[in-house]
Formats: structure tokens, sequence, C-alpha cells
């Protein structure tokens, strides 16, 4: 029996599929045992979902800082969540997992100063910053740790941490 003869082992264009037997016709040509060279078909453009979703990004992204940032009762970590309509801020101390301040755009003494309609703006931010620092500081809170949540550091976040280190807090 010739090599030539043997059904081969060919592995398909497609991502992930297992190898399937062609007949010797149907497989590449060989020359002295070794497959000819031919010229190189283009290969079939793939297109894929993008398997995670924005939310499930962020979540990755925050779960990343978490690892590296911690709350402690000498130094709490200040978190950010930011929705499509508020902003809301909590000061935590994970060694009790205990909240120690918080200020956001639906709480009542702030959502009267606010007046916005299609969600939070930098200055809406700046406002939830100014109202997070004076509640830190009434309760004897100066240093935090600035945990971000997983947005980036641009806009209504940066914005709300620069409002929160001009009144007092530091980090």
């Amino acid at each position: 029996m010739t090599t030539a003869s043997l059904p081969l082992l060919h592995q398909s264009s497609f991502l992930g599929s297992s190898p399937r037997i062609l007949p010797a016709s149907l497989g590449p040509k060989l020359v002295g045992g070794v497959p000819a060279r031919s010229p190189r078909q283009p290969s079939p453009l793939i297109v894929e979902a993008k398997t995670q979703t924005r939310r499930e990004d962020r979540t990755a992204r925050h779960s990343r800082i978490r690892k590296k940032v911690e709350g402690t009762p000498e130094r709490p970590r200040l978190c950010v969540f930011r929705s499509n309509k508020h902003l809301y801020v909590q000061v935590i101390d994970d060694t009790k997992m205990h909240t120690l301040a918080s200020a956001s755009t639906m709480q009542k003494p702030g959502a009267e100063q606010f007046d916005y309609s299609s969600g939070p703006t930098i200055e809406v931010a700046q406002k939830v910053g100014e109202a997070i620092a004076r509640s830190c500081l009434e309760k004897g809170i100066t240093k935090v740790a600035f945990d971000r949540g997983g947005y980036p550091y641009h806009g209504r976040v940066k914005a709300l941490a620069d409002a929160a280190r001009e009144h007092g807090l530091q980090f």
C-alpha cells in the first residue's frame, strides 16, 4: 500500500472542530511523502460575537481593583457606583463590612439641589463629592482609599474625586 492511497487526516478550517478523514484524492498532493506546495488559499473570515458585555468587563475590572484596594478603620474605602440616572458613593470599612458614610443623587437633602433631567452631569458629581467629604469630615474620617468601581478615572468619576479632595478628604 502506498502513502498516496492512505486516507489523510485534515484539520477543518473552522476553529475548535475535530480532525476528519478525507480520501486521498481530496487531500493535499504528496510529492515524495511530503505535501506539495500549492498557492495559499485565503482562510474564510470568521466573525465571532463579543463574549462579555460592558457590565461584565466593568465588574472584572472592579474585582481586579478590589484585590489591591481594601478599606481599613484608619483608611476606609471610598467606593463609587455610577448608573445612567444616578451616582452613589460609600465610605466602607471592609474589616467590619460596615458602611461609614454615603452620599448619592437620590438622598433627600441633595436631591433638591440637583436639577438634571437625563442623568448626573459633572456638576452633579462635584456636588456629590462635596457631600461625601462633608459627611466624612463630620465623622472624623480624613483619609480614604479611592475605589473607582471599574469605571475609567474620567468625567463624572474624576469630578467626584477632585471635589472630595478639594473639600478635605485625602487619597
